[in-house]
């Protein structure tokens, strides 16, 4: 799960890790075990039978949907006693054959996405200080993917500095900074051209006013801008899965399923039905004419 897990984060795609920490008799899954859940509803790895994964693939979808960590608790219908968790998830899942379980899902987001163009020294340093806090960097690189980029920042000091701001614009890049003067950086935008609400996606000069000088304080000023858009005026960052499952309501019990690769389904009479499990589907065709 660990060496995934990093392929994953290398890919920059969202995932859930589920890790059971409490399971009573007879549930098939044990303290430690774990599972991947991607947005599609894949599973991979184990949290417990076909029932039990259905109902921790959709807390799964809805955590990765609001970027929070849940503790859900998987309950067989009936009274069970089991240990409060206050705070838990908690879900009644008709089918479940017995055994109580509690599940740990923390999901992980790609990381805010910072494009750096130019070889000079404050494109150096601003790229040390982005990865620093933990973001993701690229240097000189098209920005051509508006859904993994969270800012561009052209630090060249010339060269095509019109032509990839104007890029980055038209991919709909949130945060578009470039490094110049007061001066040379309207005499850029100008001749760009551009409407109001492009403007207002273009910070030149760059950075907050702290009086930097050095390419290692102008990168720090350029960070902190940066942050404070991310985090207090809410430039736009994956901070939220595209979760590409479908749902359906199981015909049996009318558990809420998530279709997935490895969801029971049965197609009868051109129509398609999906089940929490191979138990429902076998009751369901057994009753069709």
């Amino acid at each position: 799960m660990a060496e995934r897990a990093q392929e994953l984060r290398r890919a920059r795609m969202p995932f859930v890790r589920a890790t059971v920490v409490r399971a009573q008799h007879p549930a098939s899954a044990h303290p430690g075990d774990e599972a991947i859940l991607l947005a599609d509803g894949t599973i991979e790895g184990f949290v417990g039978g076909q029932c039990a994964q259905n109902s921790v693939r959709k807390a799964a979808l809805g955590a990765l949907q609001v970027g929070e960590s849940v503790l859900l608790r998987v309950l067989p219908d009936g009274e069970v006693h089991f240990p409060e968790a206050p705070g838990a998830c908690v879900v009644v899942n008709p089918c479940l054959s017995g055994g109580a379980l509690e599940i740990f899902l923390e999901p992980e987001m790609p990381p805010p996405l910072i494009r750096v163009c130019g070889s000079t020294p404050i494109a150096d340093a601003l790229a040390a200080v982005c990865a620093g806090v933990g973001y993701d960097v690229q240097r000189d690189a098209g920005a051509d993917d508006p859904a993994s980029t969270t800012a561009v920042v052209v630090a060249s000091l010339g060269g095509p500095e019109a032509e990839t701001i104007r890029a980055a614009l038209d991919a709909g890049v949130g945060y578009v900074g470039l490094v110049a003067s007061r001066v040379r950086g309207a005499a850029i935008l100008d001749g760009l051209d551009l409407s109001d609400a492009e403007r207002k996606r273009v910070h030149t000069p760059v950075g907050l006013p702290i009086g930097a000088r050095t390419p290692a304080e102008i990168a720090v000023s350029v960070l902190a801008e940066l942050i404070a858009e991310i985090r207090v005026r809410g430039l736009t960052v994956p901070e939220r899965a595209p979760v590409t499952a479908e749902e359906a309501t199981d015909p049996v019990c009318g558990m809420t399923v998530v279709v997935g690769p490895a969801t029971a389904g049965l197609s009868v009479a051109g129509r398609q039905y999906w089940f929490c499990g191979n138990g429902c589907r076998s009751s369901f065709a057994a009753a069709q004419p």
